[in-house]
């Protein structure tokens, strides 16, 4: 049988007009109306209000004013379709026709409701589990410290001197190329000019220097920042608006990659006799406000249009939610198949 469903306002002349001619038609079509009062929900009666009378026939969507003829065609396209359908089993048949709410919906329904604490704590995680590495090194629980350092190594270089350091003489130890007075360079604790890429991904630290954060400090101040505004973001009920792409280009891409990017000629510096006017080191400083430019700018761009989406789909399966929720009792008191 054909599932009409009929979205209405409790005392409306048009809606009735429009029970009575689905009525007339139910000999010729057999079908079953279920009727759903806009009113008992709020967010129904947001969407719908000024668009009731509304019918609803399988994929067909009529609004008012709907006539006979309107009706007539769609009951018959639905009638169609039910006879094309014969030829597959009861429960796919009984999955096409009940529009009710499964499971998946449900946990659509929720998490498009609440997806912002699970970023945060899922980015919360991400970075802060690289700090809890040193952390264990430092009382002496190594083992699962070295798990994180290995988790977290094809994700990002680890280079010692590109990294931040905790309980040590130092909180970085930059690479002479930098140019930081005052500090000790990665070179003098190595004890060679020239620096080993793979020993600097393998150096965690010691008791003396300190223990090396499982993420360098561009990726610290990127998730960091990242972070701190979804943070922001929840608090203020999610309604900061999109910032522009180029935005996000000059301010957000632009410094971190030209940051970045002029660093790569000094790396082979490391491999040659002599220097070039061209190499160039970063220092924490400049990998940290970087970082937070970009991390910050491209939380700014993406959260929001997330919100979007997720607002949409949130909508959506709450206009869902409280159809079944009228219709569930309808479709019990009748019958509980379908035939």
């Amino acid at each position: 049988m054909i599932l009409v469903t009929l979205y209405r306002k409790p005392e409306s002349r048009e809606a009735d007009q429009v029970a009575a001619e689905l009525a007339a038609l139910k000999e010729e079509y057999p079908h079953q109306v279920l009727t759903v009062d806009i009113t008992r929900e709020p967010v129904l009666q947001e969407t719908y209000d000024h668009a009731v009378p509304l019918v609803e026939i399988g994929p067909y969507r009529l609004k008012w004013p709907i006539t006979s003829q309107e009706l007539v065609v769609a009951l018959g396209a639905a009638k169609d379709r039910l006879t094309r359908l014969e030829t597959q089993n009861e429960a796919q048949k009984a999955n096409i026709r009940l529009p009710k709410m499964t499971g998946s919906d449900r946990f659509s329904l929720w998490f498009s409701k609440n997806y912002m604490l699970f970023m945060i704590l899922f980015l919360g995680l991400y970075t802060g589990l690289p700090f809890l590495a040193p952390t264990l090194m430092k009382i002496g629980v190594k083992g699962p410290a070295q798990v994180i350092y290995t988790i977290y190594s094809p994700l990002c270089h680890q280079f010692a001197f590109r990294s931040f350091f905790l309980f040590g003489e130092q909180p970085y130890y930059p690479r002479e190329l930098a140019g930081m007075k005052g500090v000790i360079t990665y070179e003098t604790l190595a004890g060679d000019s020239t620096v080993d890429l793979w020993n600097a991904r393998r150096f965690v630290g010691n008791e003396r220097l300190g223990y090396k954060v499982a993420l360098c400090q561009r990726d610290v101040a990127i998730y960091g920042a990242m972070v701190a505004f979804a943070v922001i973001f929840a608090v203020t009920g999610r309604k900061i608006k999109v910032i522009p792409w180029l935005v996000w280009v000059i301010i957000g891409l632009g410094p971190i990659g030209l940051d970045g990017l002029s660093q790569l000629p000094g790396l082979t510096e490391m491999h040659l006799p002599f220097n070039l006017n061209i190499f160039r080191e970063s220092t924490p400083f400049l990998r940290t406000f970087t970082g937070v430019l970009f991390g910050l700018t491209t939380a700014w761009y993406i959260f929001p249009m997330l919100e979007d989406a997720m607002r949409e789909t949130y909508r959506m399966m709450l206009r869902k939610q409280a159809v079944w929720s009228q219709i569930e009792p309808q479709i019990k008191a009748q019958t509980n198949e379908i035939p």
